[in-house]
């Protein structure tokens, strides 16, 4: 229904000199759905979800996110609005413990002034006090809350990007945007992560997952969004997607069964 619909995307557009990254690509997004983007290195996957979440203005189309276009918005009015994002490589500080990391997020929504900051104020002390409880929340919800004061440099991969997740979940997103949160995980760190998808779409947090993966996109996917060079060439349920004789030989392979 449209009333279900959190993100209507159409005609997006993004060139970077005479190469088009982005052409014209159209989708919509439903409440608590579990979409993913899959297509070669170059496709233009990562290129959309930088011009949904504001670090690329596209040159043309629209991205309405519960009804208002937020194509051209800078990222911080994006992520405002309700929609979070974690990174192939994870941006974190490699200086700051998981915990910190993890309060980052949080961050975005604090109310706190630099005066109060400054001078360590009562609201303020109160706020961060608030501010670490959820971090360490959402550090349980992605299984490392027993790591919050290890420093984040000494985390592996996987385990970075689950703090990137971490920290998106501070913004307390409504749509929860992952590009490539399964590389570096071990396969029972997957599974773990496959309820975590589970667990946050159960709480109407639409996911829209970039993913290599092909075990994990299908098996964890509502609907699959293929592209190549920057445009759409397929969509639909996974069974749909496998069967589509343009995908296999493009991206899948014949050894997706």
């Amino acid at each position: 229904m449209a009333d279900e619909t959190i993100l209507e995307v159409t005609g997006l557009s993004k060139h970077f000199g005479g190469i088009k990254a982005l052409n014209e690509v159209s989708l919509t997004l439903e409440k608590g759905s579990i979409v993913s983007m899959i297509g070669p290195n170059g496709a233009g996957k990562t290129t959309f979800v930088n011009a949904i979440t504001g670090v690329h203005c596209p040159d043309e189309g629209s991205a309405h996110f519960e009804g208002r276009d937020v194509a051209g918005l800078p990222p911080h009015s994006i992520a405002a609005l309700g929609i979070g994002r974690t990174f192939q490589l994870e941006e974190l500080f490699s200086s700051m413990t998981v915990l910190e990391n993890a309060m980052v997020g949080c961050h975005t929504r604090s109310h706190k002034g630099m005066f109060a900051t400054g001078f360590s104020l009562p609201r303020a002390r109160r706020e961060e006090q608030t501010i670490m409880e959820e971090a360490l929340e959402n550090l349980g919800l992605v299984g490392l809350r027993e790591k919050a004061l290890s420093p984040i440099k000494k985390l592996p991969l996987g385990e970075r990007k689950l703090v990137g997740i971490a920290r998106a979940l501070g913004m307390k997103p409504k749509l929860l945007m992952l590009d490539e949160p399964a590389g570096g995980l071990a396969a029972h760190e997957i599974d773990e992560l496959v309820h975590l998808i589970y667990d946050l779409a159960g709480k109407k947090i639409t996911i829209f997952v970039i993913e290599h993966n092909m075990p994990f996109v299908m098996g964890l996917s509502q609907r699959i969004i293929v592209l190549n060079e920057g445009y759409k060439i397929a969509e639909g349920p996974p069974d749909e997607i496998k069967a589509n004789n343009q995908v296999i030989k493009a991206y899948l392979g014949e050894e997706v069964s």
